[in-house]
């Protein structure tokens, strides 16, 4: 119990340096104009529009670091800082999110793979941790609660890992883009990609949080078989 306890302080503590460290880093970029002027929004067309893409839109949501691409209405949605920034920072996440688009354009295999669970895991989140609990306070008098629970945190934990290949892929298909089409100098490409690479991070911790997590889980449930 108290190396379950241990496992999760750690990761709590590297998911909140991690965290800090992606928002100094995109503070810290947002402050470095590209040499091109375009904004966010102008790079995120263009890089669509040289992909054969059409039907996206690139709009902008409130928030901050809020960006994302949204397969359901084929938007790539961009928080004010990246839609009207000019900035390295803002080069970066717009061609990422429209990385994200090229993937569903072309039916990247591990983002069709996401989709498909996404449905079954916005059903299963909603009773997940109620199921967990009541397995853990049954566990005496019956495992069936915890095993079913343990089986739905383990979708949550493969979808984390399944998201990995998908935010990777998305950087690396950004990076090439801006480097291969001159919107980035190489020093600007550097510095972008030190930006994707703190973002894609967060994703790396969460996964292996949610890793350990199921692993504590598990062994609560086969401790209780013994």
């Amino acid at each position: 119990m108290a190396g379950a306890y241990l496992i999760g302080i750690l990761v709590m503590g590297i998911s909140m340096y991690v965290q800090w460290k992606l928002k100094k880093k995109f503070e810290e970029y947002s402050q470095i104009g590209l040499s091109n002027g375009l904004s966010g929004k102008e790079i995120a067309e263009k890089m669509l529009r040289e992909n054969g893409i059409f039907d996206v839109r690139v709009l902008s949501v409130e928030g901050r670091l809020t960006d994302h691409y949204n397969p359901q209405d084929k938007t790539v949605n961009l928080s004010p800082d990246v839609y009207h920034g000019r900035s390295v920072s803002a080069a970066a996440v717009a061609s990422h999110e429209c990385g994200h688009a090229v993937q569903h354009a072309t039916a990247y295999t591990w983002l069709q793979l996401r989709s498909k669970l996404v449905p079954v895991l916005t059903i299963s989140s909603r009773y997940m941790q109620w199921v967990i609990l009541a397995g853990i306070l049954m566990i005496n008098t019956s495992i069936i609660p915890l095993a079913i629970g343990v089986g739905l945190f383990a979708l949550t934990t493969l979808f984390s890992f399944i998201t990995l290949p998908v935010e990777y892929d998305a950087s690396n298909r950004a990076l090439a883009w801006i480097d291969r089409n001159g919107i980035v100098t190489p020093r600007e490409h550097e510095l972008a990609a030190d930006a994707l690479k703190w973002a894609a991070r967060t994703y790396l911790v969460a996964a292996l949080g949610s890793l350990a997590t199921l692993l504590y889980y598990v062994s609560l449930l086969m401790g209780r078989r013994d």
